[in-house]
């Protein structure tokens, strides 16, 4: 995955609109025009504040199925995806929890959106869902004929889930790569708003090589420019969001300020074919 051509930078900042419970979910309010302005509303911060993509999830529709959502949450993503698209000019990306990524790269292929989010490429996860397992047969086949180019970024060693056996970090990474086919990998702490640990990250953007490594949770202003040292990119949700609080609307201010730290985090960092001289690090210092 070329990360300029997609997003213009290579250390890009893609910001989540959490939509809020779309028809057939637990909690679905009865009013899918509220669900679409409130998208609206949070994708256009997320633009105005300088974020370099976006991703749509349907967060809120916990507890979720471990395989394909409801027909009508399809049909309400393709509607909101596609009303977000004319609004803002950054890539756009989805993501059906918990792990329907057949259903995601449809809505993707036919809105003209650029990537996906999967949980669950390859192996087999214990998950409050039950245990899901990878399609990354059916997802690459699928992508095919369709006639699509949408980037597939790849959870490894999902959040909220606990892999079958003893986990490896490099190995997972490496299957999710050369046998899953991933164009990008995500690394999460143990839970939503929990950061990666720099060890972790360091290890699997040893393992992906030039494949992209973003941070998939627990990314803010004050451990961003740590986390950045091994990661090509960041998905960002909740500490973008009024008082950093996960059910809050996103607050502009928030992301101006994670953007800005971000930026200064990478100002300097060498891109993927640069080497660092003692002499190259001693001019930077000026």
């Amino acid at each position: 995955m070329d990360l300029i051509q997609t997003f213009q930078t290579r250390n890009p900042i893609i910001g989540v609109v959490h939509l809020l419970p779309l028809p057939t979910s637990a909690r679905w309010g009865g009013s899918l025009k509220a669900v679409i302005e409130r998208a609206e509303q949070e994708a256009t911060a997320l633009a105005a504040g300088g974020v370099d993509g976006i991703i749509v999830e349907n967060f809120f529709d916990a507890p979720f199925t471990k395989g394909q959502v409801n027909p009508a949450v399809v049909s309400a993503m393709t509607l909101i995806v596609d009303r977000i698209m004319n609004l803002v000019v950054v890539p756009v990306g989805i993501n059906l929890l918990r792990n329907d990524a057949t259903s995601a790269i449809a809505v993707a292929a036919c809105v003209g959106a650029q990537f996906i989010r999967v949980n669950v490429l390859t192996g087999i996860m214990a998950t409050d869902q039950g245990l899901i397992e990878g399609q990354a047969h059916e997802l690459l086949r699928f992508r095919r004929e369709l006639g699509s180019e949408v980037a597939i970024l790849a959870d490894v060693l999902v959040k909220h889930a606990r892999p079958l056996g003893t986990p490896n970090l490099t190995t997972a990474v490496q299957d999710t790569i050369e046998r899953g086919l991933a164009d990008g990998v995500i690394l999460s702490g143990w839970a939503t708003g929990s950061p990666p640990s720099l060890e972790d990250l360091e290890l699997a953007k040893a393992a992906a090589k030039e494949t992209p490594v973003f941070i998939g949770s627990g990314a803010n202003w004050d451990n961003i420019g740590q986390l950045m040292q091994a990661a090509d990119g960041a998905i960002v949700a909740s500490s973008l969001k009024r008082n950093g609080q996960i059910n809050e609307p996103i607050d502009p201010i928030r992301v101006a300020q994670f953007v800005e730290a971000l930026r200064e985090a990478t100002q300097f960092k060498p891109g993927p074919n640069s080497t660092l001289t003692p002499d190259s690090a001693k001019s930077r210092i000026f």
